[in-house]
């Protein structure tokens, strides 16, 4: 009987490094019950199923001209609606009703022998401008006075930082030397221009502005001044000729 004698060798640190890393070992675990590894795959299975979504054929694309759309809100304007009324307005050309003679310019020259004598300007000439707002305006002052003839007086004088500025007061009644205009359908609205202003006035507008600051008449679209004038909207100055 041969007796066979195996010896046993410590293993070293390096040599098991080697055999771990020619054969790393594997975990395992040991076969759970038929019951619980049933239950397992069913869970597997529902997650795997809510993580992809329900299939192609249960959902139905929705074009995007079908789907509804919120209206958007519009946009509101939160000036106050007053504002509307400092815009500018279209100026409808006024009624020439009278204008002087040459026979009153030269008694006015006569009384007063510092004066040059005046030439007139034209009936054809005479073109005034007057807004709706403005003979509504001049229309009230009048039912108000409780006198048809009642009117604004539109004047030209020197002086104001352009040179040149304009002078409106109320008048009770026309004069010889006067130019007379009325609103082509808002009646009564007069408006006087002298003689001497007509020439300085001649083609511009009256309009009746309404601001935060307060209302006044106001002269706009002068020929006959130079670029914007003051401010003021009162002192312009005169073009040069």
């Amino acid at each position: 009987m041969l007796c066979t004698t195996t010896t046993m060798h410590a293993a070293s640190p390096s040599y098991l490094l080697r055999q771990f890393i020619v054969a790393p070992r594997r975990c395992t675990r040991p076969d759970l019950p038929r019951s619980l590894s049933t239950l397992v795959a069913s869970a597997h299975s529902t997650a795997s199923r809510r993580s992809l979504g329900p299939p192609a054929s249960a959902t139905t694309a929705t074009p995007c001209s079908a789907r509804p759309r919120r209206d958007r809100r519009p946009f509101a304007s939160s000036a106050p609606a007053c504002a509307a009324t400092a815009q500018k307005l279209k100026a409808h050309k006024a009624d020439l009703v009278a204008y002087p003679t040459p026979a009153a310019g030269r008694e006015e020259a006569e009384a007063d022998e510092d004066e040059p004598e005046l030439e007139l300007v034209g009936p054809e000439e005479a073109v005034l401008g007057m807004t709706d707002r403005a003979a509504e305006q001049l229309r009230a002052i009048a039912q108000r006075e409780q006198n048809p003839g009642a009117a604004l007086r539109v004047a030209v004088e020197s002086g104001g930082c352009h040179g040149y500025q304009y002078k409106m007061e109320l008048a009770k009644g026309r004069e010889a030397d006067d130019y007379h205009f009325s609103h082509p359908r808002i009646k009564p609205s007069n408006i006087y221009v002298d003689a001497v202003s007509m020439t300085l006035l001649k083609g511009s507008s009256i309009d009746y502005a309404t601001e935060l600051i307060g209302s006044s008449f106001r002269v706009l679209d002068n020929p006959q001044a130079k670029g914007s004038g003051c401010g003021c909207g009162v002192s312009w100055e005169l073009k040069e000729l």
